[in-house]
């Protein structure tokens, strides 16, 4: 199984103003936005962080996921939430010859944690053997910054803060304060059954 994110979050989205109220930087006739490509990066790694640890997606974007077998015959759990739209499901043999599955074959059943892709009828089309399938589906809360739930964008915050706080620091900016753990805990997903049912 492999993710692969096809879109990356536009520049747009992200809360460089925000971050920078929040730091209380300070401004002057010099202040050209000097310093907002290294906010911009310090955001981005406080993001890719938190969702890494809560198996979301904050922000929308495209993301291909190639399996090689389904977990149940009728029904495949998505790698990340929330799921917004899956745009298409490829399947493809072992000389990577693709067959595009018609969408009244398959359904996305949305949830918080764990969304599905499950067949509209008794199962999921076969993958031959050495094929994969291809699924590309949108996941993130919403486009912009504003969609994402208000106690996870303060825990970006926090988390780019120490990133910005300890950038010249040569260790102890890997740990997650307990402040950022409490605010993205509710939002963890608790994996049952060693993942092998959704």
């Amino acid at each position: 199984m492999m993710l692969i994110e096809q879109t990356t979050v536009p520049a747009t989205a992200l809360p460089v103003q925000e971050f920078k109220d929040h730091l209380r930087l300070g401004t002057g006739f010099a202040d050209l936005g000097a310093q907002d490509a290294a906010l911009e990066s310090y955001l981005r790694a406080a993001i890719a962080a938190i969702e890494g640890r809560i198996g979301k997606a904050l922000i929308s974007r495209d993301y291909l996921w190639t399996v090689t077998h389904w977990r149940g015959d009728d029904e495949q759990a998505l790698p990340v939430a929330p799921v917004a739209a899956i745009l298409s499901l490829t399947v493809l043999d072992r000389d990577n010859i693709g067959a595009a599955i018609d969408p009244t074959r398959y359904r996305l059943v949305q949830d918080t944690h764990r969304p599905k892709l499950v067949a509209a009828g008794s199962s999921l089309p076969a993958i031959p053997t050495g094929g994969l399938a291809e699924i590309v589906f949108i996941a993130g809360f919403g486009p912009g910054w504003a969609d994402v739930p208000v106690d996870l964008r303060q825990a970006v915050l926090l988390l780019a803060a120490q990133y910005y706080e300890m950038r010249h620091e040569s260790a102890g900016a890997e740990a997650i304060p307990f402040g950022v753990m409490a605010l993205i805990e509710r939002w963890r997903t608790v994996r049952v059954l060693g993942g092998g049912a959704a």
